[in-house]
């Protein structure tokens, strides 16, 4: 199995840190907040781990490597100046990680998940993992039902994790579904992942799971203050 951690955006909330560093190799207790991942997708046995670049793009690949030290493979899918959105991004990488099902992983986030538990063939086109609602996202983003489905309304939203499975297939009729809308004319497409997932719900093809750990979204030097000091 393949993965591919989301690392390409400006981090415009989190400046001046991100000014010279990209927020995924921020330092959280003691080492970037990207490595939690790679050293938790090495545990799993994931062998070759996709991560995509624009903001600082040069700044990753000093600091990272080739991944060897964690027993990875290391690509680098770089968008060019403008990052491409979550489903722009993963579109982009898709020639990197091939026909089968792959976790994807956003690079700015904290979370103690267990990544084991994630399905290796998920039922439908996707499977998300959600967390409890944080305080700055009080309305969530999707209900998970009692038979595992994810619909995108519903009593007891909860919120996107950022960490899931995915099947190359959702992104096949990704014009289809989003028409005209801005960022699709351009080459390569910019477009986000949500309006996807979105069709895919209604069509009872993603499923979830719902995590009641620990789950920070570094998104304010606040928050990551807190988490770099355990809180």
């Amino acid at each position: 199995m393949k993965a591919l951690v989301f690392a390409a955006g400006k981090g415009e909330r989190m400046r001046p840190l991100t000014e010279r560093t990209p927020k995924p190799l921020l330092p959280v207790r003691g080492k970037p907040l990207i490595e939690w991942h790679l050293e938790k997708l090495a545990a799993l046995g994931v062998h070759d781990v996709v991560v995509n670049t624009s903001w600082l793009a040069d700044a990753f690949e000093p600091v990272l490597g080739d991944g060897r030290r964690w027993g990875l493979r290391l690509h680098y899918s770089h968008e060019g100046p403008e990052p491409l959105e979550t489903g722009g991004g993963m579109l982009h990488a898709l020639a990197l990680l091939g026909d089968a099902p792959f976790i994807a992983v956003n690079g700015d986030i904290w979370c103690d998940h267990d990544f084991s538990r994630l399905p290796k063939q998920p039922e439908g086109l996707a499977h998300l993992v959600l967390v409890d609602n944080p305080t700055h996202h009080p309305e969530g983003d999707f209900a998970l039902d009692a038979d595992g489905r994810v619909h995108a309304a519903g009593e007891s939203r909860l919120t996107f994790s950022g960490i899931g499975v995915y099947r190359p297939a959702l992104l096949a009729n990704w014009r289809n579904c989003l028409g005209t809308a801005p960022g699709t004319e351009l080459q390569p497409p910019r477009f986000k992942l949500a309006p996807l997932l979105r069709a895919a719900m209604r069509a009872s093809a993603v499923t979830g799971e719902h995590h009641r750990g620990a789950w920070t979204d570094v998104g304010t030097p606040e928050r990551l203050a807190e988490l770099d000091a355990g809180a």
